[in-house]
């Protein structure tokens, strides 16, 4: 009989917890606060599971902890759940905070890569013409009365599509989810999709046909 096949990366273990125990973790909506101690509890679970390492697991736990959806859920007086959903303690002022300074450093690194982003971005526009210089003999031309001359009309450039090396966390793109484009933050990348994070927090999965770079300020 052939082993079974070993999960490669975080997103497939995740997806795999949540099928496994879906009253303790998700995929998406809001996460639920976990209980200390955890992963010897899924360690147990899991110890007869040829799927996943140990290593893997541990790393999976630190990459699901982190993400904005996760800390968003700390929250003093809340409740962390066990493997099948029962309440366990409550979240301490000290965790809660820490929590809070976690998901601000996030978001304020996100914020500059964005900015270096479209900075990145904004050097390498075209210069504008040179006007004539004064004194040349070309006799100016008239505009059509009540329209504006070509010239004079701004050029709208659509913004610009994904390439492989810009598929990758970290990088500020827009996702249109419905009838306006929304700014976001690329958090993971796989073979059936690409996770973002909305400025709310929220993380989507969409395709790579769904997004654009974030190439202009926001107002």
């Amino acid at each position: 009989m052939e082993s079974p096949e070993k999960f490669s990366n975080s997103k497939d273990v995740i997806a795999f917890l949540a099928e496994s125990f879906p009253n303790c973790f998700s995929t998406e909506g809001e996460a639920r606060p976990l209980k200390i101690g955890i992963f010897q509890d899924l360690a147990a679970r899991l110890e007869n599971d040829e799927r996943i390492s140990k290593t893997l697991l541990r790393s999976t736990l630190r990459h699901y902890t982190n993400s904005w959806r996760y800390l968003h859920s700390i929250k003093e007086g809340a409740y962390r759940v066990d493997l099948d959903g029962n309440q366990d303690a409550q979240i301490e002022k000290e965790h809660a905070d820490h929590a809070k300074q976690q998901l601000d450093e996030s978001k304020a690194k996100a914020a500059e890569k964005r900015k270096a982003k479209q900075k990145v971005q904004g050097d390498k526009r075209p210069f504008p013409k040179k006007s004539r210089p004064e004194g040349e003999n070309t006799p100016p031309q008239r505009a059509k009365k009540g329209t504006k001359s070509k010239s004079d009309r701004p050029i709208k450039t659509p913004p610009a599509k994904l390439t492989e090396s810009d598929i990758q966390e970290g990088t500020a793109v827009t996702v249109k989810l419905g009838k306006t484009p929304m700014h976001a933050v690329i958090t993971d990348v796989s073979k059936d999709g690409i996770h973002v994070q909305l400025d709310s927090g929220m993380v989507v999965k969409v395709s790579a046909d769904a997004l654009r770079l974030a190439n202009s300020k926001r107002s």
